[in-house]
């Protein structure tokens, strides 16, 4: 099974970013949009795991402690550049919590084999990608100015800036990714609460 953890996000943020999604598609029509129902901040993707260690993997999450934070969303931008756009994202703020959860996470599935990360946690919520090619956030040789958003950038330059508000993470979740043509599905398999 493909695994990733991720935060849920409230119901009022959630549908402050439909509402917002809602009106913005127009602009980057050839965009491959996220469902709103499909939004949640990623804290370790794991990829493939086998079932029969599951019970090991839930076990690990199990132990690690934290406390509840304030997590705000708002803001936006593109990755790996504007210039050369692949992926839209909206931002998220949080104190120092969110990143050392995602490292706490990090470090307890290290001693089960699961690669650490290479990179620094940027935290973020993807709405789009570029059709065709990759939608990976990282910078490549094959990065070039593109037009994919650029009319939602116009239009996203004179809006106000975007808050879609704050909540409290309150536990974070194991969550199962299925792959299909017409997207992923995400089915959350366990909880663990935040204190």
């Amino acid at each position: 099974m493909r695994l990733f953890i991720a935060l849920d996000l409230d119901d009022s943020i959630r549908e402050k970013i439909t509402r917002f999604m809602d009106g913005v598609p127009a602009f980057a029509p050839d965009a491959r949009w996220v469902r709103p129902e499909s939004l949640h901040v990623t804290l370790k993707f794991i990829g493939q795991w086998p079932d029969e260690r599951l019970a090991e993997l839930r076990d690990s999450l199990q132990s690690i402690r934290a406390d509840g934070f304030e997590v705000g969303f708002g803001d936006y931008g593109f990755f790996p550049t504007a210039k050369a756009p692949r992926v839209f994202w909206i931002g998220i703020h949080s104190g120092p919590q969110l990143a050392s959860l995602a490292a706490t996470i990090d470090t307890k599935l290290s001693s089960l084999g699961i690669a650490p990360e290479e990179h620094a946690f940027s935290p973020h919520l993807t709405l789009a990608r570029r059709s065709g090619g990759s939608g990976s956030p990282r910078k490549s040789k094959d990065d070039h100015p593109r037009q994919s958003f650029s009319r939602l950038q116009e239009k996203l330059a004179a809006m106000s800036k975007l808050d879609f508000g704050a909540m409290t993470a309150r536990q974070f979740f194991l969550y199962q990714s299925e792959l299909s043509p017409i997207g992923s599905r995400y089915t959350k398999l366990s909880a663990f609460p935040l204190t």
